[in-house]
């Protein structure tokens, strides 16, 4: 199995709209994050929409979406301050609808929407950022996130990852959503195997048991490319749902980030995190006491992030 360095990182500005990494505050943001939690890796998400998940073209060049050369600066700006840099470009419905329930026929049928012009545009997507990774020195490029429905779909995903290699030489991974893992069957075509850890605070030695199974199998780098929890009453044992409502819970979501480190120090094969999220535009730390969400900054599930990583980067 390949090596990699351990991961120490963070999701930065997931779906950033364009201009915002324009402003100064958010290069101020992705220093403090570097500072305060010993990051040494980070995840930068340039989005595409599409308007519904029948829907078959992606759009990367509207307001929605960061601009080039925006995210090309960022790329320099985060690789300056020492961190490693990796692009997931991600596809999100412009009606709401999550992306894991993108999907067509699976035989084309006239009149209706289609596989093979969804993956056009799809590679189209990938290709754009792969080439971006490429030309600025990004250590990986992450295919995709949660995409369940269309994993199915194992010839253009191979197809999709091919066309990828051909603009980026870096290291190609895909993130496959939580209790996913052992469903993808093409993960021999991926440098690095990479999921969304939401697991309920009491389930993650269960579910790193299901996943090491994969990973032994398929004998590639495993790290978790999202987890995390919101600092919300009841989100320690759902963090996958965002839509929990309920008070500010500080301490459920840091005793969720001290499970996950210590159920995962025990797995060599787990080779770190990408933490979801650290935001561009920082609230004052005055009031982390009052974001019910899943950033980190100024709670006291940073100090335990900041901890860990401190002994494993």
């Amino acid at each position: 199995m390949m090596d990699i360095p351990y991961i120490c990182g963070v999701t930065f500005a997931p779906f950033a709209p364009a201009g915002s990494f324009l402003q100064e505050k958010a290069r101020q943001s992705i220093k403090l994050m570097k500072e305060r939690i010993n990051a040494n890796f980070v995840i930068l998400v340039p989005t595409g929409v599409q308007d519904t998940p029948q829907s078959e073209m992606i759009c990367y060049s509207s307001d929605a979406t960061m601009a080039d050369d925006e995210l090309r600066a960022m790329i320099e700006y985060a690789q300056s301050l020492g961190l490693r840099v990796a692009l997931k470009p991600t596809v999100n419905c412009k009606n709401g609808t999550w992306r894991a329930h993108i999907n067509f026929f699976d035989e084309d049928v006239p009149c209706e929407p289609k596989w093979s012009n969804w993956f056009a545009s799809y590679m189209d997507f990938q290709c754009h950022y792969a080439k971006m990774a490429q030309e600025t020195g990004c250590e990986m490029h992450i295919a995709g996130c949660e995409m369940v429905m269309s994993e199915r779909r194992e010839a253009e995903w191979r197809q999709t990852i091919s066309e990828i290699r051909r603009e980026f030489r870096g290291l190609v991974s895909y993130n496959t959503d939580k209790y996913q893992e052992h469903n993808v069957k093409w993960w021999d075509c991926v440098d690095v195997i990479s999921s969304s850890g939401y697991y309920p605070l009491h389930d993650w030695e269960n579910q790193l048991d299901r996943i090491e199974a994969v990973v032994r199998k398929v004998q590639k780098p495993f790290f978790f490319a999202e987890a995390g929890c919101m600092s919300v009453a009841g989100s320690k044992d759902v963090p996958n749902d965002w839509s929990v409502k309920g008070a500010v819970d500080l301490k459920g979501q840091a005793d969720w980030y001290r499970a996950m480190f210590k159920a995962c120090a025990g797995r060599d094969w787990v080779n770190g995190f990408a933490l979801w999220s650290w935001t561009h535009d920082l609230y004052d730390p005055s009031q982390a006491g009052r974001q019910g969400d899943y950033e980190l900054y100024a709670k006291p599930a940073e100090r335990i992030v900041g901890e860990y990583y401190s002994v494993k980067g």
